[in-house]
């Protein structure tokens, strides 16, 4: 009698967003925040989309038992539904999956995309996979978490994979935190750097002495000066980050080809420069130039994210 009394006051608890955010390194340290405080908590992934979505394949909740919750699955229209759910989860212990939208028996809750998603909700009874994820997030390694329905648990991966299910495991990847390198002792590079910290990237300047620049990186040269961009176009030539984007007209970037070539560069290579920077020409002021910039860079992101 007492448990059943246990398990309906845990249900009747109303769920509460403790904060907004779609970071995966935040939604995994609320878990394990939760797991060391002595408090139980379940992670909700979702695994399957059936038509549109406004969450990619993999996106996660962490649920506390208290009702408390971070994260998204989907627009914003099913997370206190799953909220709920995940807390029957954390009462009686048995993972489970449930749909919503296109394919669900709740009429009730329907996706204004029109499509279906399904959620697996696991209770988490351990840190260590999660910490494990956060620390090579930290020394800028990819890694992945592997859930199993039928043993009902999760394992940390030390590879680059995509989200999905693989031999009867869900496996959802994670990337480091974009590093945005800006180069410039420009208004356009103070612009930029503050716009990048406000999207949550990781921002650095160029140090010869301690170069930064990985497969993660977006090099972003806001001189108007070719002499000073060249130390760090020769230093992101042979580290291949992911965007490289300098300021400058087509005849200036005509000059940075002709002198790139001079120095033994492929052809190849100078096409990866984005040049002019950004997305829409003619930028004259400094924000506007930042938004064109940080645009192609989130845009160069999720084409490198979709391969």
């Amino acid at each position: 009698m007492s448990q059943l009394f246990n398990l309906a006051d845990d249900l009747r608890r109303t769920p509460e967003r403790a904060f907004l955010t779609d970071d995966s390194r935040e939604i995994l340290r609320f878990a394990v925040e939760t797991l060391m405080s002595g408090q139980a908590a379940a992670l909700v992934m979702l695994t399957e989309i059936r038509g549109g979505a406004a969450r990619s394949l993999g996106a996660q909740m962490v649920v506390r038992e208290d009702g408390q919750y971070c994260g998204f699955v989907s627009g914003g229209c099913v997370e206190a539904a799953a909220a709920f759910e995940a807390l029957e989860v954390i009462a009686t212990g048995a993972d489970r999956e449930v749909r919503y939208g296109q394919g669900s028996p709740w009429f009730d809750i329907v996706l204004p995309c029109g499509g279906g998603i399904t959620l697996s909700i696991h209770k988490l009874r351990s840190a260590q996979p999660l910490l494990a994820v956060l620390n090579r997030l930290e020394q800028r390694l990819p890694a992945g978490l592997r859930y199993t329905p039928e043993t009902q648990t999760l394992n940390c991966l030390s590879e680059v994979i995509p989200s999905g299910w693989y031999n009867g495991g869900f496996q959802t990847g994670f990337q480091p935190c974009v590093r945005v390198l800006i180069h410039g002792g420009s208004i356009e590079a103070q612009a930029t750097a503050e716009l990048a910290a406000a999207a949550g990237y990781d921002i650095c300047h160029f140090d010869p002495c301690s170069v930064q620049i990985d497969a993660d990186t977006a090099v972003i040269l806001l001189w108007h000066d070719l002499h000073r961009e060249l130390p760090v176009l020769q230093a992101a030539r042979d580290a291949k980050p992911f965007y490289i984007g300098a300021l400058g007209s087509q005849r200036t970037h005509m000059q940075r080809r002709k002198k790139l070539s001079e120095l033994g560069w492929r052809e190849e290579e100078i096409d990866r420069i984005k040049a002019p920077i950004g997305i829409f020409p003619k930028a004259r002021d400094a924000r506007t130039l930042a938004l064109s910039v940080l645009a192609d860079v989130a845009a160069a992101r999720l084409r490198q994210d979709d391969r």
